[in-house]
């Protein structure tokens, strides 16, 4: 019979997904069949499933540290923020509009059918579903209509293992100050916590944790260091995105605020050859730089408007003028050209703008989303490629004649400046081809030796590893039940 444990944190980014990568992992290397499940997700980093949806990278990594394919049940509600006050609103893996906060809290019950549909049918699969939560579920505020922690949990009577993040300090109030503000039936769902990201001698918490134990009644379930390899997992959240010192190549990368999609850049950063610079506002683009890398947009010419208020149009162009080399993906692609147009309105009021002008390309963005997996060659070194496609424009001009890459099904992909040094396309996950991203780096001096598949399966593992010395797993496993309807 299948059970679920639902893992809900004290706030944003202490750690959830990674703890449950690496519990998926270290449960199917017991002989555990796991899926995750998230019922709601909000993260412009998402992933394209064979079935023709997209959910949030942080599912696909779980699924993959629990040996399964991706599927759009694995999070049924994904927001993708497109502004400071709206997001993107995607449903069992397709996109049904756009929405302010305000708006989408009062439709937010109206997803809960969608939420428990899937969940139910990814129980049928499973022998464990490991249920992530989003935020916090002391976020009273938040709480009617919830879908996300415990309004879920309650809907199916899954216990909750709580997470608190000592990095940041405060753990104790973080812990005993959620259960002081549940009401009893949440705090009845709670089955012990956790303590996450410990740097240091963990037994100088030792009173620290029998506190917590003392002060809330629940029991303490591991207390974790710090991962120092979590830097090698792709990251959900752009709080996480930082420069990554190696070698002598440098490609800098513009921090937009809208960036999407930005785990196209974990191969690179992982690349000892190569020194990934993140480069925030305030800042210029480095006059070193060998590759400026415009990465993704969720919202392209709200970025574009960003990068040229940067000054980064100017540091661009002189770039280009010492002879450098500047590749865009997506959104990055997309600005990169002649002109955007909205017609329709779908990144916000409907105009064109004027493109950077690198590349003789024009976009239109339109209604439908292209969602898909690709396979294919590399125009220019014929090295194999693999990624997917998630994005709603289309771009055509007299570069694309020089495509990036051509698909197996005879189709072409991007566009390539007639001078070689400016290129761009819409493919994500290029650069986790091993062989692609080895030629791509030649041209810089940089000899790849990484594996990069590799890299992050040896990552999970060594999670696994980590998570099996420091958690009670046996623990975690008794306190999971066999979801119900309530």
């Amino acid at each position: 019979m299948v059970r679920a444990l639902m893992l809900q944190g004290t706030g944003s980014n202490v750690g959830k997904s990674m703890l449950v990568a690496g519990l998926a992992r270290a449960f199917r290397d017991r002989g555990v069949k796991v899926a995750p499940f998230k019922p709601q997700n909000m993260s412009n980093n998402a992933a394209v499933t064979a079935d023709g949806g997209e959910i949030g990278r942080a599912q696909a990594l779980q699924a993959r540290a629990a040996g399964r394919a991706p599927t759009t049940d694995m999070n049924p509600v994904l927001l993708k923020p497109e502004s400071e006050t709206g997001s993107q609103v995607i449903v069992q893996g397709q996109r049904v509009g756009s929405t302010g906060a305000r708006a989408y809290w009062a439709k937010k019950p109206d997803l809960m059918p969608a939420v428990l549909d899937s969940f139910d049918r990814l129980c049928g699969t499973a022998d464990l579903v490991l249920v992530e939560g989003a935020g916090s579920p002391a976020e009273t505020n938040l709480r009617r209509g919830d879908i996300a922690n415990m309004g879920f949990a309650r809907a199916r009577g899954v216990p909750v293992v709580l997470a608190g993040d000592i990095d940041r300090g405060g753990v104790i109030a973080q812990i005993v100050g959620t259960q002081c503000v549940l009401d009893e039936g949440d705090r009845a769902m709670i089955r012990g916590f956790v303590i996450n990201k410990f740097r240091g001698d963990a037994s100088l918490f030792d009173a620290g944790r029998d506190d917590i134990v003392r002060r809330t009644g629940w029991p303490c379930l591991g207390v974790v260091p710090w991962f120092d390899a979590s830097w090698r997992l792709p990251a959900e959240d752009m709080l996480d995105l930082a420069s990554r010192p190696g070698g002598a190549c440098r490609i800098a990368v513009p921090h937009l605020p809208r960036m999407a999609n930005f785990d196209d850049l974990d191969p690179l950063a992982a690349e000892p050859g190569v020194t990934l610079d993140i480069v925030a506002r305030g800042r210029a683009l480095p006059g070193d730089a060998d590759l400026v890398l415009l990465p993704g947009s969720k919202n392209t010419i709200a970025d574009l408007e960003y990068f040229r208020a940067a000054g980064w149009d100017i540091d661009l162009a002189a770039h280009l003028r010492r002879g450098g080399r500047v590749l865009g993906i997506c959104g990055g692609y997309q600005m990169l050209g002649r002109s955007i147009a909205d017609p329709a309105g779908i990144e916000g009021p409907a105009r064109t703008v004027a493109g950077l002008g690198h590349l003789d390309v024009h976009t239109v963005i339109a209604p439908h989303k292209q969602l898909a997996l690709r396979t294919g060659t590399d125009t220019l070194g014929g090295a194999p490629v693999s990624g997917y496609e998630i994005h709603m424009g289309h771009t055509e001009g007299p570069d694309t004649s020089r495509p990036w890459l051509t698909y197996h099904d005879g189709t072409t992909q991007g566009a390539i400046s007639s001078d070689g040094r400016v290129m761009g396309g819409y493919l994500h996950g290029v650069f986790s081809s091993d062989s692609y991203r080895a030629g791509f780096l030649s041209q810089f001096a940089v000899v790849s030796q990484l594996e990069h598949d590799d890299s992050i399966d040896q990552t999970l593992n060594d999670l696994a590893a980590h998570l099996e010395a420091h958690m009670d797993l046996d623990g975690l496993l008794a306190r999971a039940a066999p979801p119900v309807q309530v």
